[in-house]
């Protein structure tokens, strides 16, 4: 019955806004504890752990429904819903202007994501436009050992850059009597769940979609997308009511970059060809969204524009290409 997908949607929602409370407070815990600093725990830590539905969403996808669409729309889309999520912390955050608070190592996050994006729309459009990019006739395409090495070169390079800037102390007193140990078991058992609650709402994300008769992409970029960027919400939103904004941004941000990495993963499992040359086309309107968007976020932390009425430009734009793009996908998909 419908209203039994709907109220499985709702208990998956209360779900994750208490296990994403548990896992950004022990994640800053652990973050002060090893000295490693918001920005990587964020960046590394926290992004894995909440694109983890995003990965069994591209999977099951994959493996058991054979529907490439769905999960690329989906990475595309979830990209697309964090950056749009970057503006409403600047609209909630309090302190300030929100752009001003955060480190300037986002910039560098930014710029490497911004790589694997276009790596992957590039793809989509050599597939289908001169060549399926397979490796020497195999149903692996190139960008797939391409985005693997870039990603481990730019985490690489991210933990290089963030070690060599000085960490602001944070919550000393409050944190100095918790338990590094203690902080990695709750950060696990939380993350677990989290986990099993996001893959759990994607699939009832594609219950619901499945109703309204909408194309794949459409539904992956916008519908899915939505739902397994929940726990990067609820993450970064619990994260800066710590005051930690650095791990808020960094678990976005990291999470566009990790989700990139998830395309070489559907590749491998994709048997019938190169993943990127078996999707629509129309995955190239939130992939161009998402590209203009990490441009403007970078330009904002450049400028560190004023607010007006809790908005400034750069919220503007991107709110406008976010919707502009779901537009688009939904008219000509």
């Amino acid at each position: 019955m419908v209203w039994m997908t709907w109220l499985k949607f709702i208990l998956c929602v209360i779900a994750i806004l208490f296990f994403g409370n548990r896992v950004a407070r022990h994640g800053d815990i652990i973050a002060h504890k090893t000295g490693l600093g918001r920005v990587w725990i964020g960046l590394i830590l926290l992004a894995l752990v909440t694109s983890l539905p995003e990965l069994f969403t591209g999977i099951s996808a994959i493996t058991l429904v054979d529907a490439p669409d769905l999960t690329i729309g989906d990475l595309f889309g979830a990209n697309a819903f964090n950056l749009l999520n970057l503006v409403f912390l600047d609209i909630a955050y309090q302190n300030g202007i929100f752009l001003r608070a955060i480190s300037q190592g986002h910039r560098l996050t930014g710029w490497l994501s911004l790589v694997l994006v276009l790596v992957a729309t590039v793809s989509i459009v050599i597939s289908h436009q001169f060549s399926n990019l397979g490796i020497a006739g195999s149903w692996i395409g190139w960008y797939t050992p391409v985005i693997i090495l870039l990603y481990l070169v730019f985490v690489r390079a991210l933990f290089r850059f963030e070690q060599r800037q000085p960490s602001p102390p944070i919550a000393e007193v409050e944190y100095e009597e918790k338990s590094l140990g203690r902080s990695y078991l709750h950060f696990a058992i939380a993350a677990f769940f989290l986990i099993g609650v996001g893959i759990w709402l994607a699939t009832i994300g594609d219950e619901i979609a499945g109703v309204t008769g909408l194309g794949q992409s459409f539904v992956g970029s916008l519908f899915l997308a939505f739902s397994t960027s929940l726990p990067e919400i609820t993450v970064s939103f619990a994260a800066m009511r710590m005051g930690a904004v650095d791990l808020a941004v960094a678990n976005m941000i990291g999470s566009n970059l990790f989700n990139m990495t998830i395309i070489p993963i559907d590749d491998l499992l994709y048997t019938k060809g190169p993943v990127l040359a078996a999707v629509s086309e129309s995955n190239l309107i939130i992939g161009s969204a998402v590209i203009l968007m990490t441009l403007i976020f970078i330009a904002g932390l450049h400028f560190k524009p004023k607010r007006y009425f809790r908005l400034s430009w750069c919220n503007c734009i991107l709110i406008i290409l976010f919707f502009l793009g779901a537009y688009l996908n939904f008219t000509l998909a």
